[in-house]
């Protein structure tokens, strides 16, 4: 419908916002101050605590701090009624006294057609609430009963009966002189296909009305007497009231108990709703007949940020929780999101209060897992990773999911979530020292064992070539905290390294559950973490402390040279020492040219990765100086080569 010029700005006029706004809320009398116009309260739109909603009386416009929720009257009154842009338009003009201009012909037969259909719906209600209570519905009163509902909570819920007859509701409204084409508009009755009258849609049937937000009787939900009916839940087709893909079962009074502090539950059907209310849980509602679409989703936005989604503990109900993953995924907002609270195995929502009441619910509920939990249990559950090629599937299809999120924020918090449960999933735990706060709020991880009295607490207490594994590991990791942005490329190389030292292990960690997605803030993260101390002695050690990728730090050439090396260096290391330890125990028995053999190939690895034998020297005499480092190894490495005779044997 067209309005006239200046229609809508002379309504705006004789509107107060305050006023329209004042009867959904309640003003905080400390920070509003009503002789401005100036006034605040909880939002409408979402469950909070604190006065963040705005509304400016004099401009017209409100405004959510929390939701981002705002707009004028108008806009409030559609939002918060549930009614299109005109039927707001006309509430307003009614209370404001203004008439309405003429409408378009057709607009208002389709209005007035709603009209109609609303009166034929609440006539069918009061219909299958009769038959409720006549000999007819003795079954289903008995069945209804069996689930624990009374006679109060009947009458709460409106539940009928549809009796088995084809024509019986046909009949009733026919009697009661409504005409033939709005019984079937409503969705009441079908067509026959033999050329009878029209037959009645519910047929033995326990009825539920399906009420739109303010209250109308949109539609009906039946559930089958007969168990060998083909359909167990029947829903009203859509008409011109009712889209399904639109509402939620119990929709209102969820809103209205959410709003006074209840957690939004979403459950699978009616009884599941109507069990969970009857127990306290008032804010809960349920999809018809459906997966949860886009709107609904929206629509349950706008009562709760964070509503929860209670599911059966079965197959199905996993396979309804990813599909309102894929569905949120792209949707998601800061603040906005779903949680998930799994029944357990074989039980729903109702069958979990009849046998163990409304604290065991409430136990699932306080469970309830965040939507990146779901999705990182779906890629992993029941799957073995144990290969590259498996492992890089799960990378790929964990990024393809986080790539559906529109918000870079989000996003980023997702990619790092995911980061964490894929290093606990591929990272076996290790000891750590333990944690121990201290005063200013950031913790310290507790001083290494002393290894014996009068040995240097250090980074380098050791005996043998741990001392020289450390050196290269303190190397390693120094020069990845100096210049993260190589960590990336040498991730699967520091993931690798053993780490025996507690501190160094510590730090290995953080870099690599931080130092991709977010590099320039590594040593941040690293000192809220762990404290000041480990990354101040790391970087004082000596040898680190003269490395020039630590003092050049950002300099990525330098960098990936000085991490190659070392990285190399520390292979040939672990490979000529358990070639030492392998020809150690063959040669207690006699030496043959597979070992001779082995011996020399390891020697010559060594000699390739290594520095110059000057660097070398100058190496383990920086770790000397930082610990006595026992020889052992070296000398027994000598004696072998010594006694043996590296010429291949001829044959």
């Amino acid at each position: 419908m067209s309005l006239p010029p200046g229609f809508l700005d002379e309504l705006r006029s004789r509107t107060s916002l305050a006023s329209v706004v004042g009867r959904k809320v309640m003003w905080d009398a400390r920070k509003s101050n009503q002789g401005k116009g100036d006034l605040w309260a909880p939002c409408p739109f979402h469950h909070e605590k604190t006065a963040s909603f705005h509304v400016d009386d004099r401009k017209g416009f409100y405004y959510c701090f929390g939701c981002h929720a705002k707009g004028d009257a108008l806009s409030f009154v559609k939002e918060t009624e549930n009614v299109s842009f005109m039927e707001a338009v006309e509430i307003l003009a009614r209370e404001a006294g203004m008439e309405m201009p003429q409408r378009d012909p057709r607009a208002q037969e389709k209005l007035d057609r709603r009209a109609q259909l609303a009166e034929v719906m609440e006539q069918a209600a009061q219909f299958f609430r009769l038959q409720l209570k006549t000999g007819a519905g003795g079954a289903a009163r008995d069945y209804v009963a069996r689930r624990g509902l009374d006679a109060a909570a009947l009458d709460r819920w409106e539940i009928g009966f549809a009796p088995a007859g084809w024509q019986n509701l046909w009949d009733h409204l026919r009697g009661k002189g409504v005409e033939d084409d709005l019984i079937q508009e409503a969705g009441l009755a079908k067509p026959s296909s033999k050329g009878g009258k029209p037959y009645d849609t519910f047929r033995n049937r326990i009825i539920f009305p399906i009420r739109d937000v303010r209250g109308r009787c949109i539609a009906f939900g039946g559930r089958a007497m007969d168990p060998d009916d083909n359909a167990k839940y029947l829903n009203s087709p859509e008409t011109l009231l009712f889209d399904k893909g639109r509402s939620l079962y119990n929709h209102g009074p969820a809103r209205q108990a959410a709003g006074q502090g209840q957690p939004l539950i979403v459950a699978e059907g009616y009884m599941d709703v109507i069990a969970l209310a009857e127990a306290g849980f008032g804010a809960s509602v349920a999809p018809l007949g459906t997966a949860i679409t886009e709107h609904q989703l929206q629509l349950l936005w706008r009562i709760s940020h964070e509503p929860v989604i209670a599911l059966d503990g079965d197959t199905a109900g996993l396979r309804a929780a990813m599909r309102v993953i894929d569905l949120a995924l792209p949707l998601l907002e800061a603040g906005k999101s779903v949680r998930f609270a799994l029944m357990p195995e074989g039980k729903d929502p109702d069958d979990l209060l009849r046998a163990e009441g409304p604290a065991a619910v409430q136990s699932v509920l306080d469970a309830a897992i965040p939507m990146v939990k779901l999705l990182w249990q779906r890629e992993t559950e029941g799957r073995v990773f144990d290969s590259p090629e498996r492992k890089a599937a799960l990378d790929k299809a964990l990024r393809e999911r986080i790539k559906l999120i529109r918000d870079p924020s989000i996003r980023a918090h997702y990619a790092q979530e995911i980061k964490d449960l894929r290093w606990q999933l591929f990272r076996p735990p290790r000891e750590r020292k333990p944690w121990t706060p201290h005063r200013g709020g950031r913790g310290k991880w507790a001083p290494p064992a002393v290894a014996s009295p009068g040995t240097r607490a250090s980074i380098l207490a050791g005996t043998g070539g741990d001392a020289l594994v450390r050196v290269r590991e303190a190397v390693i990791l120094a020069t990845a905290i100096s210049t993260p942005e190589v960590i990336a490329q040498f991730e699967h190389q520091i993931e690798e390294l053993d780490c025996r030292d507690p501190d160094l292990a510590s730090l290995r960690d953080m870099i690599l559950r931080h130092g991709i997605e977010d590099p320039l803030s590594l040593a941040d993260r690293i000192r809220e973490t762990l404290g000041e101390e480990p990354l101040e002695n790391l970087m004082a050690l000596r040898h680190v402390a003269i490395s020039p990728c630590v003092r050049r730090p950002g300099d990525v050439e330098l960098a990936e040279i000085t991490l190659a090396e070392e990285l190399a260096k520390l292979n040939a290391q672990r490979g000529l020492r358990a070639e030492i330890a392998e020809a150690e125990e063959d040669m207690a028995g006699s030496t043959d040219e597979a070992v001779t053999w082995r011996l020399k190939e390891a020697a010559e690895a060594r000699n390739r990765a290594h520095r110059s034998q000057n660097e070398d020297r100058a190496v383990f005499e920086v770790a000397e100086n930082g610990a006595r480092i026992d020889r052992s190894e070296r000398e027994a490495f000598e004696a072998i080569m010594a006694g043996i005779n590296f010429e291949r044997k001829r044959r």
